[in-house]
């Protein structure tokens, strides 16, 4: 106890001693701050550690057949978990996650996760994330297979945070589990509803819970609505556009940052938001949506491999949702929309232009957001109606070809990056790398003025990888 409680004590005394004046920092140079920005994540992922193990320790002594007896029910707490937030001054969730992760790193047999998570490879709230998306054992899935499936993972989430953690992990249970994706996709859909509630001074908030499918409607009309792409709409009694927020974060780059219109409109992209969707329901059916939404009906498309649909087993895709939907529902989609088939080579590229037009045709877009599956931009969560096809090998520098293995979908802001802060993107096979621009030695700004004459660092190039489930299933070798 006393040398658990002096190293912990010393770990404390070393960090009260780290600077937490912000003028400490302004002199550092672009990769020192980076560097030490990363050492302090792994301050949080030590802390996080040891959190947990004493959170396992407590749960073990405060277990249901000890009753009254147990050290969380002695100490006044009805649960370990309890106990754990109290004790730490943390949120609920954290607290559940600290006691899951604690026991589990305490068993007596540690799993390659959990021994991940001892080694600080593995931040406790990833771990629980991965552990909690796998599930539970199912009708041919079993635990030790789980446990496979999380021991695979390891590498491929140390880096990642939770939430992206979790969807390679129900990417993992879907694998396993191909059966069971209409069992969760009938599970999801059961837990659909609307409720409203009252606030005061008249005002009110909605609840809702949607399915898969109907989730795909709405966020597309929601990325219509907030995408900087978009034709700003006009409602008919002549309110503005939208919100200057967002024309800001569209335009003022092109602008140079010109002054804001003082006419323009004041809302709030949440509150214009809001707007729209209410006009939506006033003009139900009869709504004339060109102006609200675009010059296309709102739908959204389904892409599946075509080995998936020939073998019968796996699923399809709701255009930019990370989680499949089951067959019946695919087939159910394309009896009622139709369907488009978009060839893919063993490089897993469809459909080229050349240079015989320079923007990409709407079949091509299609095609790219099947393949990309969004902004390709490493860490970009931005979904393909947000997204700008680009050049790789630009059309006028470079003579590029307005092929889509030549193209790559982009956010509007990574596009400008793209163009104008030196970033390149190269092509080997269906692998796609974005190489940064050079550096000086200071990186951006900052740096040794001393040290001003040394050659520029050029960082190593980021994988970008597609976040099209779709296209893994299509290139996928034959079971």
């Amino acid at each position: 106890m006393s040398e658990i409680a002096a190293l912990l004590g010393s770990a404390v005394a070393a960090l009260t001693a780290v600077p937490r004046s912000g003028d400490a920092y302004r002199g550092l140079d672009d990769a020192a701050l980076l560097a030490l920005t990363r050492v302090a994540a792994d301050e949080v992922r030590l802390a996080q550690l040891h959190v947990s193990l004493l959170a396992g320790e407590i749960a073990r002594r405060s277990a249901p057949e000890l009753g009254s007896d147990g050290l969380a029910q002695r100490e006044g707490h009805r649960t370990p978990e309890e106990m754990v937030r109290v004790t730490t001054g943390t949120r609920v969730a954290d607290a559940r996650a600290a006691v899951r992760v604690g026991v589990a790193a305490g068993a007596p047999s540690p799993t390659p996760l959990t021994s991940a998570v001892i080694d600080g490879r593995v931040s406790v709230a990833v771990a629980d994330a991965v552990v909690g998306a796998l599930g539970r054992p199912a009708a041919g899935v079993t635990q030790p297979q789980l446990d496979e499936a999380a021991a695979a993972m390891v590498e491929r989430v140390a880096g990642l945070d939770p939430e992206r953690a979790a969807r390679e992990a129900r990417a993992a249970r879907d694998e396993l589990d191909l059966a069971g994706i209409a069992t969760r996709e009938q599970a999801a859909r059961e837990r659909r509803g609307f409720r409203l509630g009252r606030r005061a001074a008249g005002g009110g908030y909605a609840h809702w819970e949607l399915d898969p499918e109907t989730f795909a409607v709405v966020s597309e009309i929601y990325d219509r609505v907030t995408s900087p792409r978009r034709n700003l709409p006009s409602f008919d009694d002549g309110t503005a556009a939208g919100p200057s927020a967002l024309r800001a974060t569209s335009d003022s780059a092109a602008s140079g940052g010109a002054e804001a219109d003082p006419d323009a409109d004041e809302r709030t992209l949440e509150q214009y938001t809001s707007d729209v969707f209410a006009e939506l329901l006033r003009q139900g059916v009869s709504a004339d949506t060109e102006h609200l939404l675009g010059d296309s009906p709102v739908g959204v498309r389904v892409v599946v491999a075509a080995a998936t649909l020939a073998e019968g087993r796996g699923g399809g895709y709701l255009e930019g949702q990370p989680d499949p939907v089951s067959l019946a529902t695919v087939e159910r989609l394309g009896c009622a929309t139709g369907t488009v088939a978009i060839t893919v080579d063993h490089d897993g590229q469809p459909l080229n232009l050349g240079r015989e037009q320079r923007l990409y045709s709407r079949s091509q877009r299609i095609a790219l957001a099947a393949r990309d599956g969004g902004c390709r931009w490493p860490g970009c969560e931005r979904p393909p109606s947000w997204c700008e096809a680009h050049h790789i090998n630009h059309w006028l520098r470079d003579g590029g070809r307005t092929d889509v293995a030549d193209g790559i979908l982009l956010c509007r802001h990574h596009h400008r990056l793209a163009h104008n802060n030196g970033w390149e993107i190269t092509r080997a096979g269906p692998t796609y790398l974005l190489h940064p621009p050079e550096r000086g030695p200071g990186g951006a700004s900052g740096g040794d003025p001393e040290s001003a004459s040394s050659p520029p660092r050029t960082a190593p190039p980021r994988e970008m990888p597609s976040r099209s489930r779709a296209l893994r299933d299509a290139l996928k070798p034959p079971a």
